[in-house]
């Protein structure tokens, strides 16, 4: 928790709140990449 407000204390809360937002979205990404590439398989079988 330290470690977070010492990040906070040097390059602002709008980075940090961008950074914590890109690291949630990623495994959001990561299901829909693998959604659209496992329906190319669906639509040819």
């Amino acid at each position: 928790m330290n470690e977070i407000a010492v990040l906070l204390s040097e390059v602002g809360f709008p980075v940090v709140v961008t950074l914590y937002l890109l690291h949630r979205i990623e495994a959001k990404l990561e299901a829909v990449i693998t959604s659209i590439q496992t329906l190319s398989e669906r639509l040819s079988a």
